[in-house]
């Protein structure tokens, strides 16, 4: 979890830097965020399928898949406001407090007054299917969405960003608890299976399809 003071610079990175309009902020020294899995985890995730909290299969007949889901709410509440410069100052939970100047691309700031309440809302899920699809290249996809505040109202948006990448089997060897995913680009990775469950319930040319959503919510509200 974010401790005050990197709650506070998560929202003015956020604010300052990717203004209302980016679900991956730009990495900040001594703040963490939330990332993508790197491709070599997701493929061990694939057929091995251990992640404290997930949801896991297989069950009889059915192909592995995995889906688990990781969050983050924190919110300062607005101590100075000059409308003029646009610059603002944060006061997080703690008493801690934090200045910066908005860019232009934060809308709507004239709505801002001392006392309101800035909340950031961060939710990633991850979802991991084996699908029978033989002959099915694998592809790599990226969608993003925004909704943003309606003009007169305070500052607000979400952001939604979803990539799903798919990898194909192409060898499994159930002697040595071992597989191999050929990915988008034509490489190909060998892992290996933590459950060896998994693997006997996979086949060459199954489609493992990877699913990342993350959705990223900034809201400004009224302190009453």
């Amino acid at each position: 979890m974010f401790d005050s003071v990197q709650a506070l610079k998560v929202i003015v990175r956020i604010i300052s830097t990717n203004p209302f309009g980016s679900s991956k902020p730009a990495t900040q020294p001594g703040v963490r965020y939330m990332k993508p899995l790197m491709p070599a985890v997701i493929a061990i995730l694939a057929l091995s399928l251990s992640m404290s909290g997930a949801h896991a299969g297989p069950e009889d007949g059915d192909k592995p898949y995995l889906f688990t889901s990781q969050s983050e709410n924190f919110s300062a509440q607005v101590e100075a406001i000059d409308h003029a410069t646009r610059e603002v100052t944060l006061l997080g939970p703690e008493g801690n407090a934090i200045s910066f100047v908005a860019g232009e691309e934060v809308r709507n700031l004239d709505q801002v007054e001392v006392g309101d309440i800035v909340n950031v809302e961060m939710v990633q899920n991850l979802s991991i299917e084996v699908y029978d699809a033989p002959g099915v290249a694998p592809t790599e996809n990226q969608l993003t969405a925004e909704e943003r505040a309606e003009p007169g109202e305070k500052p607000g948006i979400t952001t939604v960003d979803v990539q799903v990448v798919s990898a194909t089997v192409v060898a499994i060897d159930l002697e040595d608890n071992t597989f191999k995913l050929q990915w988008p680009d034509g490489s190909i990775g060998k892992f290996t299976a933590r459950d060896p469950d998994n693997l006997r319930e996979a086949a060459i040319g199954d489609l493992v399809v990877i699913t990342q959503t993350d959705r990223v919510s900034i809201f400004v509200q009224g302190a009453d």
